[in-house]
């Protein structure tokens, strides 16, 4: 579980100071060879053009194609630097699986289900929803099911696919859009992607679960003279090390992503993570479909958020990068905003809203009645409240929407009755 950390307001009074007044030459570069290979060559860019924007930092520091974080680790679970909601209870997954089929069913029960998950860690998440889908065939019927995950890391799409499929899958010719394919323990063609473009056109459920955390964010500071870009620049004082600094002029990006109704003094706007969003937009708006995004997150109100993990404890987010992992809650009220006027969005909703009202609490009993080893039972009650707990990740995950724009504007059985089907989750339960 990443921890949320509020960081200290960068002021606006640090200015970069360009590569010239800094004494940078070759032989500062060779005093770096105990750091990492990423940190070498983000200084080797900056001294070439000078300070680089945090969208940048981060980019080079998770998918760098050699050395990135996403790249060469196995970041999950109890060894590695955090861990998810999925890893932690079955009863997540299921959930979820549940609101997936809830879905599908609103809207229609259409006859061809594509599964899509964006960055799916282990395939936990997946393997706990894929589970639900078995469980629930006589709904399901004779529907087209496949599953498609999007990952850039190869040294997590190997774990996918174990869990997934027994590491029954094979490799694919560079020339095609899909890098692996298999087929599921359930019998389901699955396949695996670089990109979403690359998953085929058709009905589909999106999950995107601490996926929009890490994509790249700009940092922005309010001056006296306007909005300025965050910057990262090499330190005067110890050339080896980053810093951040306020850019003294205006960039491109602080010209082009600041609103401007904007009230607050420090910003991070996630220009991917709109594009992500359009996409899905986009693909519900003409295949149909939903998309479920699960995150740290904020409704247009937090400021400073940018932070790193490592081992399970927050990490200096300029020390070391590509071997800490590197994140920043994301701003649904953006993500909102990009989706524009072709479909519907709901949330964000606290993750306790949710698992609530998508019944945990009689999941978490019906497991319990089957459960007579203690240390199996007391785990599953230790997973509950830190999925719940508003201390803990209870009131720290958000869940958020998209759907069709005629979701909410679907009748239940006869003509007369134009009561909209309940969207799962966004929905308090109610008992009969």
């Amino acid at each position: 579980m990443r921890t949320v950390l509020r960081l200290k307001r960068l002021m606006p009074e640090v200015l970069w100071t360009m590569c010239g007044n800094r004494s940078c030459s070759n032989s500062s570069i060779r005093r770096l060879e105990s750091n990492t290979s990423i940190l070498k060559h983000l200084i080797s860019k900056i001294i070439a053009t000078g300070p680089i924007s945090v969208a940048e930092y981060m980019r080079e520091s998770l998918t760098n194609p050699v050395s990135g974080y996403y790249v060469k680790n196995d970041m999950l679970g109890a060894g590695g630097d955090f861990i998810t909601s999925p890893e932690l209870s079955q009863i997540f997954g299921e959930l979820l699986g549940v609101w997936c089929v809830s879905e599908w069913m609103a809207a229609g029960k259409s006859s061809v289900f594509q599964l899509v998950e964006l960055g799916p860690g282990r395939g936990s998440l997946a393997s706990d929803i894929l589970r639900v889908f078995s469980q629930l065939k006589a709904v399901l019927g004779e529907t087209d099911i496949s599953v498609h995950l999007v990952e850039v890391s190869p040294k997590l799409s190997q774990l996918q696919a174990k869990c997934l499929t027994g590491d029954q899958t094979w490799t694919c010719n560079d020339d095609q859009l899909v890098y692996r394919s298999g087929t599921t323990f359930t019998g389901l063609p699955i396949n695996w992607y670089h990109r979403i473009e690359d998953v085929p056109r058709g009905f589909s459920v999106f999950l995107a679960h601490e996926f929009f955390d890490a994509l790249p964010i700009h940092k922005f500071q309010r001056t006296e003279n306007g909005w300025r870009e965050v910057m990262v620049d090499i330190d005067p004082e110890s050339p080896e090390k980053l810093r951040f600094v306020v850019s003294h002029r205006p960039t491109l990006a602080s010209s082009m992503l600041i609103q401007k109704d904007e009230n607050r003094q420090h910003v991070e706007v996630c220009p991917e993570g709109a594009v992500i969003v359009q996409k899905l937009a986009n693909r519900i708006a003409d295949d149909g479909g939903a998309a479920l995004i699960v995150d740290y997150g904020h409704d247009g109100t937090k400021t400073d958020t940018f932070r790193g993990f490592k081992g399970h404890h927050l990490h200096n987010v300029l020390e070391a990068p590509g071997m800490a992992d590197l994140t920043a809650d994301v701003d649904f009220s953006y993500l909102r905003r990009m989706t524009g006027n072709q479909v519907t969005c709901l949330g964000p909703v606290t993750q306790r809203s949710f698992l609530k009202n998508m019944g945990i609490d009689s999941r978490l009993q019906v497991l319990l009645r089957s459960c007579h080893d203690p240390s199996t039972r007391a785990q599953l009650i230790n997973s509950y409240d830190m999925l719940i707990n508003p201390e803990k990740m209870g009131h720290r995950f958000q869940f958020f929407s998209v759907l069709g724009r005629g979701r909410l504007a679907q009748s239940q059985g006869s003509q007369k009755n134009l009561t909209p089907v309940p969207v799962a989750g966004f929905t308090e339960l109610t008992t009969q």
